[in-house]
């Protein structure tokens, strides 16, 4: 362990020279603007970065990639807590509690808080995994089909914590989040399904123009019909934003609460590690946890820190993790790790087992490039926070036209096709039904982000054996899905025990 701490010293050190720091640096402000941009994700922006680094050698290249993911993850956050629309998918569960506070007259306090967060979650979790890195990948490389299976089923399970006041449109939200997955054709065999004979429903349904149309086409609506009943003019409602904020009362803020920092962290590192499922899913999960465990959770969703606090602290806890599972295994967290794994083939490194071994000064200096880049982060986003704050302050009649060709470049970026605007659009529309409806909106995200992986990994199980109690006889699985009923019971008893703090019918606010 001696050894470990002390080549990963020398690894931050060499980081803190010029020829390290600097595309590092560069990587950072990069991933900040890019992720605080909505439509913009941090594989768009980690993609443009990629053809400046064939010129360095691997680590400098290494570098700043780590540093956009990093920076990225962070910025999500802004454009989440600012105007309601997360910057990234990693970043929707930010805008529950961040936009609330914002429109409370608290935006230095939104955006602080899930820096600081951001920082200590991502600083615990690269910690932990440093450390860690031998056991959490023998936990990781047990994990077949059965357990992937009930661990997404978990996963789903969170949408009875994310219902709001009626179960009912909770479970119709998530329900058709999973129908969603299922148009389209089939992740296994490639069959057509549900595509009506149309070109345009042949490939699905992708998941950043949903996800744009859903939040953002959601929030413009609704706030262009309250420009309409004129509720004012500017984006932000109520007292003048403060720029600055109390960095110590902001920290103690996060400090005081030290279960939920830590057990956030712990989920991020987890679902990093397990290679497919991503932040966004770290960071709905970690919400769902932090109004579980609250004793107040009737006021997540108003605009607490709690809120902020535990999906900011998972989402960048995530990005250890993922680094963690390319450098290990050589497989592929997510789309950005992805692009790492290329930016290595190219260079000549191969992740895997041996990688550690072989390429000892890259590994560490990965390591040291991601502890480096959390104060850069924080730093970048302390430079432009004048900027972050003045789009608050911009009337909506200037805001939201840029806003909406924003979202819309960053659909049409995607595959550079028509087709993906039309369904920001389509799912623009429907989301400011469900809004006008009381039909929340996390549920349908979530059963979004799984339902793909739920499918296939069983139809995987059953084709390696079509015995149904595998899944229950698998230790790792059956307790994960004994875990997924133990969530579901904790969130519908926390749900009638609002019910009666509230004075309200049991039934009263399940219908339509």
């Amino acid at each position: 362990m001696e050894i470990i701490y002390t080549q990963l010293f020398g690894s931050i050190l060499d980081m803190l020279h010029f020829k390290y720091l600097l595309p590092l640096l560069f990587g950072t402000i990069a991933g900040v603007i890019g992720g605080a941009l909505p439509g913009i994700t941090i594989t768009m922006t980690i993609i443009m970065v990629l053809p400046f680094t064939f010129g360095l050698d691997p680590l400098q290249g290494l570098a700043a990639m780590t540093g956009v993911y990093v920076g990225g993850s962070a910025g999500g956050s802004i454009t989440a807590s600012l105007i309601g629309i997360p910057g990234t998918p990693s970043a929707v569960a930010t805008t529950f509690d961040g936009f609330p506070m914002t429109r409370n007259g608290e935006p230095g306090r939104a955006i602080w808080v899930g820096v600081w967060a951001a920082f200590l979650g991502g600083a615990l979790g690269g910690i932990f995994l440093i450390a860690s890195t031998g056991p959490l990948a023998a936990v990781a490389l047990e994990f077949g089909p059965w357990e992937y299976f009930s661990l997404f089923v978990f996963a789903l399970s969170m949408v009875a914590g994310l219902v709001g006041t009626s179960i009912t449109k909770g479970l119709l939200s998530g329900a058709i989040g999973l129908v969603i997955t299922v148009i389209g054709t089939d992740p296994i065999m490639g069959v057509p399904r549900l595509t009506l004979g149309t070109d345009f429903l042949r490939g699905g349904f992708p998941f950043l123009p949903v996800l744009i149309g859903i939040f953002a086409f959601a929030q413009l609506m609704s706030d262009i019909e309250k420009m309409r009943r004129g509720a004012g003019g500017v984006a932000a409602a109520g007292p003048t934003p403060r720029l600055w904020v109390s960095q110590a009362k902001v920290l103690w803020e996060i400090l005081s609460r030290p279960f939920l920092l830590v057990w956030s962290t712990l989920i991020g590192v987890l679902i990093g590690v397990l290679p497919g499922i991503g932040g966004s899913a770290a960071n709905v999960m970690a919400y769902d946890q932090a109004k579980k465990f609250s004793r107040h959770p009737e006021k997540f969703g108003t605009g607490i820190p709690e809120g902020i606090i535990a999906s900011e602290a998972s989402n960048n806890a995530n990005v250890a993790g993922s680094l963690v599972t390319i450098m290990a295994f050589g497989i592929p967290g997510d789309a950005v790790t992805a692009v790492m794994l290329g930016a290595m083939t190219i260079h000549g490194i191969q992740p895997g087992p041996l990688f550690i071994s072989q390429h000892p000064a890259v590994a560490y200096g990965i390591y040291a490039a991601y502890l480096v880049s959390l104060p850069l982060m924080v730093l970048t986003i302390a430079a432009g926070s004048r900027l972050w704050m003045r789009v608050i302050s911009v009337p909506k009649s200037i805001l939201i036209p840029i806003v909406l060709v924003l979202c819309v470049i960053g659909a049409y970026a995607l595959n550079n096709i028509m087709d993906d605007v039309y369904v920001l659009l389509l799912f623009g529309l429907a989301g400011y039904a469900m809004v006008k409806l009381g039909i929340p909106l996390a549920p349908l995200i979530l059963g979004l982000i799984l339902g793909d992986q739920i499918e296939v990994n069983l139809v995987r199980a059953i084709a390696n054996d079509p015995n149904p109690w595998l899944f229950i006889t698998h230790p790792i699985s059956g307790g994960l899905l004994a875990a997924s009923v133990g969530s579901v019971v904790l969130a519908l008893w926390q749900h009638r025990r609002h019910q009666q703090r509230a004075g309200m019918p049991e039934d009263e606010d399940n219908d339509f």
